[in-house]
């Protein structure tokens, strides 16, 4: 999604609780907060990159089904993350273990833990370097794997703990490797 950042700290420091009361006093606007408090604003995405992701979000989804391991997010969820942040991946899965260790109040609002995997899609008018730096941002807050798909330059950046992000160049096929057992991904 293209994104408008707002730097609040001239004003105020936006804490998680802030940026949740802020959230649900205007839920018809999709927003994030940095860890260093800067509130960004997600702007809609056109039918192209609607579509990609939806894509993106069923065959998760689909193998969630086959598998039962865990939970499945759209990009209208909000984390928050360990490391600060309050961030919508445009695609997310977590553990069923991890999801059972949250209170079922930490379950309604903005589930405070990051991701086990996600997906970032770059849309036409993305930049790349800020989804780059949000992709770090789940690395630093605990991610095991992340897809971050760029069909402008047709490469997909891999990001595992404790690895080099890897990059691909027009690649066919992504696997879940042992995070999502079995799941696979055809790249188009």
């Amino acid at each position: 999604m293209t994104a408008i950042t707002l730097n609040l700290e001239p004003l105020i420091q936006l804490t998680h609780e802030q940026f949740y009361k802020l959230c649900m006093a205007n839920k018809d606007v999709a927003m994030e907060r940095s860890p260093q408090g800067a509130l960004i604003i997600m702007l809609p995405v056109g039918g192209g990159s609607g579509y990609r992701e939806a894509r993106l979000i069923s065959k998760l989804f689909n193998w969630h089904e086959q598998t039962g391991l865990g939970i499945v997010f759209s990009s209208s969820t909000v984390f928050k993350l360990p490391g600060g942040g309050d961030r919508s991946p445009d695609a997310a899965w977590v553990s069923q273990e991890c999801w059972d260790a949250l209170a079922p109040d930490e379950q309604e609002k903005f589930p405070p833990l990051c991701p086990e995997f996600v997906i970032e899609l770059r849309s036409k008018s993305d930049r790349l370097r800020p989804l780059q730096a949000k992709m770090q941002e789940y690395l630093e807050s605990g991610l095991k794997l992340g897809w971050l798909i760029n069909p402008q330059d047709q490469c997909v950046e891999i990001y595992r703990s404790s690895k080099d992000v890897e990059l691909l160049k027009t690649p066919t096929l992504l696997l879940g490797e042992d995070v999502l057992p079995g799941f696979e991904l055809e790249i188009t």
